[in-house]
């Protein structure tokens, strides 16, 4: 661990003072420190045995000195009245998902780094929109890159400072430059809810009473006694004095105070930084729901929803047309909600992800259309995010157990829907992982050398097992590859506004497939997808009503084989019994219609 000695020794203290301790179960952005290393150290031995020895009581409840003002209740604006997005870069994007820790190292350390995100830009996109061996992708979000105490980024201790193992701040504006030529917009994690206990302005307002950050930060002079959403200890025992103070995730977290314009007006200003001065397109904005508790209620408060109408309204003026996508996790489609129509621009929907996971794992389309459906008729048009999983859960194959093939239909199906659909890295090769979280996160495996080709060194953490099978060079040239599936179906969603930013309309279909219109002006795409592990035969589509007007279609097929008849298409759009070939296991049939 790269932290330094003074993270390392308040994380031991907290510990001493009884407030160290991590939730049994945690959430995804609930990031532990990780632990430090059993070489003992004499000169932080011998100070912490001095500290423990005078560490205050544990029944002490009075505080040694006054506690900040409270701040008032944050006062609710109007609500605004649902919208689409503006038209933008985001209606045709595909986004690709990275933790650069893990992605490439450039120079032998064992740890990717920017300059080695750099190197391998062209995988992604290499700027040639008529084809190649590239993804495709258009838009790539970074996991933390600010400096922190931990690998994984999210307890930042400078917010102006790219992380030292991964370059320099003049490193990144390089990969803007770079990524910029090749058309990929750049989002980055922005992680305002926390700071890391190592931040100095923690430091100062743990250890200073009259520091200006005090009330930067939550304190009680006692336990208030109640827990987190999801069991965890909340209040933390100050290893300073007679207090507490509030960190939903962990001790070595502690949350900001938004009830203070002071951290209101800095939250604006480091998304100001970023925007301007280090050229990012956007953020990934993570635990937001936590942003602002009320008391014991302390997740989707209404003044989280009042902070994040002028944050959103904040980075409009900032940098007009920036893009935010929010982490609401567990937030399925009811609950998402609340979160429109003025707050950020979109959020990831966990409950369609859910639903293509159950789909492609029991081969029925009910768990995917039911979800889709939902997400359709409660939140906005183009204003959601599908995936398959992220950083913070089981890696989809892991997930299929290994099976390809149900890999493959998951990915048709996610990107086929509505929407901004974000890809984890590695998801497009099969790469495999379960938790804990390092082992989910593992690097990325691009040749069956040593070392997956990630390094030339020790990497920071051993590739998976299968990568000397599962790898980028072993599927590049296989035309039936699941990369190579990705590419096909990433080029499809970027290039047909159909798919891309049309509408979407479920049509009966007989045999068990999952089928639906999506069109765009004149650009119109029906989709059938066969989940099943089974091939299905005489399928036939119905609809009493669709999107279509009345009329012939001429098919011409985009994805998948066979001939197809003339679509006849009657009054309201019905349509009726019509006719599809034989769609093979676990894939689909992806058709222009053209009248």
């Amino acid at each position: 661990m790269k932290a330094p000695v003074l993270a390392l020794f308040l994380s031991i203290v907290l510990i001493i003072a009884g407030c160290g301790a991590s939730p049994a179960t945690a959430p995804p952005t609930a990031e532990p420190t990780v632990a430090p290393s059993a070489t003992p150290l004499s000169e932080e031995a011998a100070l912490l045995a001095t500290i423990a020895a005078n560490a205050p009581s544990p029944a002490a409840a009075t505080p040694t000195v006054p506690l900040p003002t409270t701040f008032p209740t944050i006062t609710l604006g109007p609500t605004a009245e649902p919208r689409p997005l503006p038209e933008g870069w985001w209606d045709t994007a595909v986004c690709y998902e990275i933790f650069v820790r893990s992605f490439y190292d450039s120079n032998g350390d064992g740890i990717g780094d920017i300059n080695g995100l750099i190197e391998k830009l062209d995988y992604i996109n290499d700027g040639d929109p008529t084809g190649g061996d590239d993804l495709g992708a258009t838009c790539i979000w970074l996991m933390p890159v600010a400096e922190a105490a931990s690998y994984h980024g999210y307890d930042v201790i400078d917010y102006d400072a790219i992380e030292k193992d991964y370059g320099t701040n003049d490193d990144f504006k390089r990969l803007i430059e770079a990524a910029n030529r090749r058309g990929i917009r750049v989002i980055v994690d922005l992680v305002l809810n926390h700071t890391s206990s190592a931040h100095p302005w923690f430091l100062s307002a743990l250890n200073d009473p009259s520091s200006p950050y005090r009330d930067w930060y939550i304190w009680s002079p006692v336990d208030p006694g109640y827990r987190g959403p999801w069991g965890q200890q909340v209040w933390h025992r100050s290893p300073a004095r007679n207090e507490y103070y509030y960190g939903i995730f962990v001790a070595e977290m502690p949350d900001l105070n938004y009830r203070n314009p002071e951290v209101v007006a800095e939250a604006e200003r480091i998304a100001a930084f970023w925007l301007n001065e280090m050229g990012v397109d956007g953020f990934r904005l993570d635990a937001i729901k936590h942003i602002v508790e009320n008391g014991s209620e302390q997740e989707g408060t209404r003044e989280t929803h009042a902070w994040m109408r002028s944050f959103e309204a904040a980075i409009e003026r900032i940098k007009p047309g920036a893009f935010t996508v929010g982490e609401v996790f567990g937030g399925r489609a009811g609950s998402l909600a609340a979160y429109y129509p003025d707050q950020l621009d979109t959020y990831f929907e966990f409950g369609v992800a859910e639903g293509i996971l159950r789909s492609a794992n029991t081969g029925a389309p009910g768990p995917y259309l039911t979800a889709v459906e939902e997400a359709l008729t409660r939140l906005p048009y183009q204003r959601w995010a599908p995936f398959l999983t992220n950083h913070d859960q089981e890696r989809a194959m892991t997930v299929f157990g290994g099976d390809v093939g149900k890999a493959r239909v998951a990915a048709i199906a996610l990107l086929t829907l509505p929407g901004l659909p974000f890809i984890y890295y590695g998801e497009e090769i099969g790469m495999t992982g379960a938790k804990p979280d390092e082992r989910i996160r593992t690097p990325m495996q691009w040749t069956g050398e040593p070392r997956a080709g990630f390094t030339t060194g020790t990497p920071w953490q051993a590739p998976q097992s299968d990568f000397t099978t599962v790898n980028v060079a072993a599927q590049q040239a296989d035309p039936d590859s699941l990369l190579n599936l990705y590419r096909t179906l990433i080029r499809l969603h970027t290039t047909r506004p159909a798919l891309g930013k049309g509408d979407f309309t479920p049509v009966s279909a007989t045999g068990g497939a999952a089928a639906f219109l999506r069109r765009h002006n004149d650009d119109v795409a029906l989709v059938v997808i066969n989940f099943s592990a089974n091939q299905v035969s005489g399928v036939t589509l119905s609809a009493a009503r669709s999107n279509l007007e009345a009329g012939t279609y001429n098919p011409d097929v985009l994805f998948g084989s066979g001939n197809l008849q003339p679509l006849t298409v009657g009054a309201d759009g019905s349509i009726s019994a019509y006719a599809l070939p034989d769609i093979p296991p676990q894939s689909a049939l992806i058709v222009s219609l053209v009248k």
